[in-house]
């Protein structure tokens, strides 16, 4: 079978923040409680902190010298330790591209890759220490501001920087959303769930907000992280949240931290009649895997007709949740997930888009190593279109 060895849209990418990432920007009255930090704690691990508060999933990423995991290289590292050779290094100096916006364009023309998402580093896991309102609308600004600095939102329409919103705060969130698209950005990054209890995202309390987003064409990310609105709900079996991953429970990882979250988000969405609102927005499901999007589009289409007479916050549905999802919804896979199977259950590759993780130790070494270790059994059409084409078409203005 032939191979596509054409150019690459990568729709998972990230940064290393460095030193003043939080603090350059931050306010002065926030700096006591609300600074970012690594260093040792009192439990003997380096990790990074959010005032007194440790970011358990942290420790253990860095060494004290900065040096990082190899980008691509867990499943090498798992390989060794179930080995028994746990003792194997597997660190390595940061890479200029690794937190430079210049060198990331050269480490981009060396893959082959024309255009790429990037998000956030070491970030999107304190995201869910941030909770008091008002100070994470402050500490999310100042973040953003170092992100345009450094990186620009909109880097020569191949680096697509996403700058972080939080709608806790709307009035906060509605200033925010002026800000990143007067300063170009095409995408945003926001936590999955509802900001508090009792109102989904959709609901027409937050239009002012996705009115911004909806007028400039903007994208919308759901990465994987820590989905803190579950925190009460694992409580309830006895589950604890905010656990370093070494120690976080299976229960956990099923429930709390990946599908279920952005199941429940991305048909919220759809349920309330959102995109007929704002038909110029999409979500983009980041690293959050794609093998639960069959099983959600028929059950979304069979709950559709079962709740025929039920409420409908925002009216009915015009057509089937399913195809607003293949309209309005993009998923990043991952290398490990069936896309045969995907693509065939689905009746689509459309809506499939490649993701390296890059410089991150979870995903692949290249981009193009994408292709095979996830699409060897797919065509090359369907590969163009997972490696390139629905990528660029999400991001452009249509």
């Amino acid at each position: 079978m032939s191979t596509y060895n054409g150019p690459i849209f990568d729709g998972d990418t990230h940064i290393y923040e460095q030193p003043d990432s939080w603090s350059r920007y931050l306010p002065k009255e926030l700096e006591k409680d609300w600074s970012f930090q690594w260093r040792v704690g009192a439990d003997g691990e380096y990790a990074l902190y959010v005032g007194q508060k440790k970011v358990e999933v942290s420790a253990g990423y860095y060494t004290a010298d900065g040096k990082v995991p190899p980008p691509g290289k867990l499943h090498e590292w798992l390989r060794a330790m179930k080995d028994g050779h746990g003792e194997v290094e597997m660190r390595v100096d940061m890479t200029p591209d690794m937190y430079n916006a210049s060198d990331r364009l050269k480490k981009m023309d060396e893959f082959g890759v024309e255009g790429c998402f990037m998000y956030c580093g070491n970030m999107v896991a304190a995201v869910s220490y941030l909770d008091e309102p008002k100070a994470a609308a402050g500490v999310l600004h100042a973040y953003n501001r170092w992100m345009l600095d450094e990186w620009k939102f909109n880097h020569s329409d191949r680096i697509y920087s996403a700058p972080l919103i939080s709608l806790a705060d709307i009035d906060s969130a509605i200033k925010e959303a002026e800000f990143v698209v007067k300063n170009g950005a095409r995408l945003v990054l926001m936590p999955m769930g509802p900001n508090e209890i009792g109102r989904s995202p959709a609901d027409p309390y937050y239009d002012r907000f996705w009115s911004i987003l909806n007028e400039a064409h903007v994208r919308v990310v759901y990465h994987v992280s820590e989905a803190i609105y579950l925190k009460h709900h694992m409580a309830v079996w006895g589950e604890l949240m905010q656990q370093s991953r070494m120690r976080q429970s299976a229960f956990v990882w099923m429930h709390g931290y990946s599908e279920r979250p952005v199941i429940e988000t991305i048909s919220n969405f759809i349920f309330w009649n959102f995109f007929e609102r704002f038909p110029n927005i999409k979500l983009l499901s980041a690293e959050n895997g794609a093998e639960w999007v069959p099983n959600m589009l028929v059950k979304m289409d069979k709950v559709r007709g079962m709740a025929k007479m039920g409420l409908w916050p925002s009216g009915q549905l015009k057509e089937r949740p399913s195809a607003i999802f293949k309209r309005h919804v993009g998923v990043v896979a991952y290398p490990e997930d069936d896309i045969r199977t995907l693509i065939d259950q689905t009746g689509s590759a459309d809506w499939i888009i490649t993701g390296s993780d890059y410089p991150h130790a979870e995903g692949v070494p290249t981009p193009a190593d994408f292709i095979s270790e996830a699409l060897s059994t797919c065509n090359v059409e369907e590969q163009r279109k997972i490696m390139y084409q629905n990528g660029k078409s999400f991001i452009a203005h249509s």
